[in-house]
């Protein structure tokens, strides 16, 4: 592989698209161990609104985080295209809750667009950018924001910019 094959690769990513309220979500590739039919959820005493509960996922108990609580969007129910994408950051597996997941995108970095030009402080927190493939618009999400793992030094860094 020479130097031009390694630099085009570098700037395409693989997203997981799922929906959410009928608008299209990713989440890096990365981070995704495996996308599971919805199971039973045990729910949780005294856990934050947007945990659902725990599921337990061959043998491991794992965290389910329902996005639409954590988004501000109305609670739909379950449905047969409900899934639960299981994300590893770091130590930490957790599922988190979609209306349904569609495919695997690769996306070229030109063509994600920073969040902070396009969305407000508030709305920013939990999305890195907006993807634009073809027709289409795709909200990328931060993981590590979704999941609280922001450490100190980016926050600071984020504080800075604005």
């Amino acid at each position: 592989m020479n130097n031009q094959d390694q630099k085009h690769d570098a700037a395409v990513d693989q997203y997981v698209i799922f929906k959410l309220d009928g608008e299209s979500y990713g989440v890096s590739i990365h981070f995704v161990e495996i996308i599971e039919k919805v199971t039973d959820i045990t729910r949780v005493p005294n856990a934050q609104p947007y945990i659902l509960g725990v599921i337990n996922l061959r043998g491991e108990i794992v965290p389910v985080i329902d996005l639409r609580k954590l988004f501000g969007l109305e609670s739909i129910p379950v449905t047969d295209d409900s899934r639960i994408i299981i994300l590893s950051v770091e130590e930490l597996t957790v599922g988190i809750m979609t209306d349904s997941s569609s495919e695997v995108l690769s996306i070229p970095q030109e063509n994600i667009e920073n969040a902070t030009s396009v969305l407000s402080h508030v709305e920013e927190t939990s999305i890195k950018g907006i993807g634009k493939i073809d027709d289409r618009m795709i909200i990328m999400l931060d993981v590590f924001a979704i999941l609280g793992l922001n450490d100190q030094e980016s926050s600071e860094e984020r504080s800075q910019e604005h």
